[in-house]
């Protein structure tokens, strides 16, 4: 004998099926007070869900851009030591070249030209160790090197190296032989010294020139830097605000979904005794 298939009353399919939907909605509020995200996928709300991530895909290559321009700061405060280095050592031969004017006698005068010229040596190798990371802006290979700021690299800054040695092309220091400084008659060759002095002059005001485009490029990427710091902020914001889910709503929304739970498993209780009640009249 074939069993009679179990019929719910209407009452009692009506309040099951609004528990059903109400477990539904517990679960998923439950899942957004866990994670804290209203769009955990692009089931959610597929808009939202593909605009965030586009939000912070393009947050993230800013970021890597912001490290690149971090390693740039460090590239011209390398290249900017060596300026102000040679500076001081262009100070030191012209301070070397004015004591050989009252210098009295041949020796002394060689002397000095000596140590000017081993502090040129010097001028050389200091511009030669400037470098960071491979990058050297005052080698004298006219070297270029191109900051990016935005994620495509079509936004960016080119910086150009100078020659930095004391016979290159910016500083046009000039060194002779053995007593280069001494005129015929044994004496200090004030005019060779003389011009010696005005060459450590121009070339201290080149060095001066070159520090302040050192100086433009590094207030540009600095300004970049906080900007995209602020780009990359607000990126993350405006992704937030499509996909992170309001705690204060959806507790109230808990508190609400189990009080409909517990009245709706109480009705559902309530239709089943009806039903029972039925039953006790046969």
């Amino acid at each position: 004998m074939a069993s009679s298939p179990i019929t719910l009353t209407s009452g009692m399919r009506k309040n099951l099926f609004s528990l059903q939907k109400t477990s539904q909605l517990l679960e998923t509020t439950q899942k957004r007070l866990a994670t804290g995200q209203r769009v955990q996928s692009a089931v959610d709300d597929p808009v939202n869900y593909f605009t965030a991530l586009s939000h912070r895909q393009r947050a993230t290559d800013l970021s890597s851009r912001k490290d690149e321009m971090s390693e740039s700061v460090q590239l011209i405060a390398a290249a900017n030591e060596g300026v102000e280095s040679i500076t001081a050592l262009i100070a030191s031969a012209k301070s070397l070249a004015q004591s050989a004017l009252s210098a009295a006698t041949t020796s002394e005068i060689n002397t000095l030209y000596s140590q000017y010229s081993s502090v040129l040596t010097q001028i050389d190798q200091l511009g030669d160790d400037s470098g960071y990371k491979g990058v050297n802006l005052l080698d004298g290979t006219s070297i270029t090197h191109t900051v990016k700021f935005d994620e495509t690299g079509a936004s960016s800054l080119t910086m150009t190296g100078f020659d930095a040695s004391a016979q290159g092309a910016t500083l046009s220091l000039s060194t002779h032989g053995t007593n280069a400084w001494v005129s015929a008659g044994g004496s200090a060759d004030k005019a060779e010294i003389n011009s010696a002095i005005a060459q450590l002059d121009n070339a201290r005001s080149a060095l001066r020139s070159e520090a302040q485009k050192l100086s433009t490029n590094l207030s540009t990427i600095t300004i970049r830097q906080d900007f995209t710091s602020g780009m990359i902020n607000t990126l993350e914001d405006g992704a937030a605000e499509l996909t992170n889910a309001d705690m204060n709503e959806e507790g109230a929304n808990m508190l609400m979904l189990q009080t409909r739970q517990s009245l709706g498993t109480t009705s559902l209780s309530l239709a089943s005794q009806a039903a029972q009640s039925v039953m006790r009249l046969f």
